[in-house]
């Protein structure tokens, strides 16, 4: 059975991109899904002077190895000030320094939702001009604006966007 990794490019404990990442993973078939917190995961702040010291914090060598393990990837990123957020790219950061090509080709299905209109557009974009050159295979992608109508009891309440985002499941089941 395949197994894939579902995550959220967040640390709030009531995340909607994390709730957007376990529906949409759960909608894949056939395949073992583990869903990870960046909670779990304490990282300093990176920096060079600190990687020289200290050298690189065993939970990003775990983080790392989740996806290394996996055959896919599930991602919502939340979008703060229209990029990443600092969590994220800070666990970002701390793998690229381990791995460069640190999505290590997996097929990855790629999401934001937001409260607005615009859905995480623009941390989307960030991501699919970033991540090839870090080994992403970024096979899909889905953006849920107005989580907060779109989206309730842990499922998209919208029949068409619901019916795109199963479309893009399908895509990156296809890519497993």
């Amino acid at each position: 059975m395949k197994h894939i990794i579902s995550f959220a490019g967040s640390n709030s404990k009531t995340s909607i991109n994390k709730q957007l990442a376990i529906y949409a993973a759960n909608l894949v078939d056939d395949v073992e899904v583990a869903v990870l917190d960046l909670n779990d995961y304490k990282l300093p702040i990176y920096g060079i002077d600190l990687e020289n010291q200290k050298g690189i914090p065993e939970d990003a060598h775990k983080f790392l190895e989740q996806i290394q393990s996996s055959d896919g990837i599930v991602l919502s990123l939340a979008e703060h000030n229209g990029a990443y957020t600092t969590v994220f790219k800070n666990l970002f950061d701390w793998m690229s320094r381990i791995e460069g090509k640190l999505w290590a080709g997996k097929p990855m299905l790629l999401m934001a939702t937001s409260l607005g209109g615009r859905g995480g557009a623009s941390v989307l974009e960030i991501a699919k001009n970033r991540f090839p050159f870090n080994g992403g295979n970024i096979v899909a992608e889905f953006s849920l604006p107005f989580f907060g109508e779109n989206f309730s009891e842990g499922k998209i309440i919208s029949k068409d966007l619901n019916s795109e985002l199963i479309k893009q499941v399908r895509i990156f089941q296809k890519a497993l």
